[in-house]
């Protein structure tokens, strides 16, 4: 296997970010009255976006007076503001960039977060310093699971798809990562949706720690760099 690069994907995969997504959307739904989003329900929600989250706390007749839109955009908004409060990189993931810098690896990061708040975020934590390359979710016209966003970073590192790799925490990641022809892997740590299992989702392979996938990583990379 000839691996030369890494790509990941954002929330739920490097980032916790599910508190301060969390704290957005509580923002707007305590707002209406009505009571907040639970921890749990956010973990396994925020993953699949600013919509979800809104939607798994409002009712259906409250979003249609409001209009969800302009919901979200009070949801981002209050976000924009309150970018890295809460938000955590997981257990050894400062570990394994520090690594892929010390290694010269070519690694960078694809999310469907809108750059407005991606630039940002990744601006204020050091650990991302050595990202070579960000894709948002309107960095193109397609976001994932179109895989245009993972071969537009692919192109930007100067590697070929096959030879990279994208890890993920949502189907969508593997859908993207496979129709690019990039070896897939399921983040299991992350925020994975009601109802989902990883192993449904035809990874090539499914990790369920930052070590582990750093110890992957290691193996692949012994051999071709």
């Amino acid at each position: 296997m000839d691996v030369r690069a890494v790509l990941f994907d954002l929330d739920g995969t490097l980032l916790d970010t599910a508190g301060d997504m969390g704290a957005a959307a509580n923002h707007v739904i305590t707002g209406l009255g009505l009571p907040p989003l639970s921890d749990e329900v956010l973990s396994c929600t925020t993953s699949d976006g600013s919509y979800a989250l809104l939607q798994a706390g409002i009712q259906p007749a409250l979003i249609a007076q409001h209009g969800l839109e302009q919901l979200r955009r009070r949801m981002l908004a209050f976000y924009g503001e309150n970018l890295c409060r809460h938000t955590r990189p997981y257990d050894g993931v400062a570990e394994l960039l520090d690594w892929l810098d010390r290694r010269r690896i070519p690694w960078g990061v694809v999310t469907n977060k809108p750059a407005a708040l991606t630039e940002p975020l990744l601006a204020g934590l050091p650990l991302f310093a050595g990202c070579g390359v960000t894709v948002s979710a309107d960095t193109l016209p397609q976001k994932k699971p179109h895989p245009a966003p993972l071969l537009h970073a692919a192109g930007q590192l100067a590697v070929a798809a096959a030879q990279c790799v994208y890890v993920g925490d949502h189907r969508r990641d593997i859908e993207a990562g496979r129709a690019a022809g990039m070896v897939t892997i399921a983040a299991a740590w992350g925020y994975i949706s009601a109802g989902e299992n990883p192993d449904d989702w035809q990874a090539d392979h499914r990790l369920d720690s930052v070590p582990a996938l750093k110890s992957w990583l290691e193996d692949a990379f012994g051999t071709s760099c």
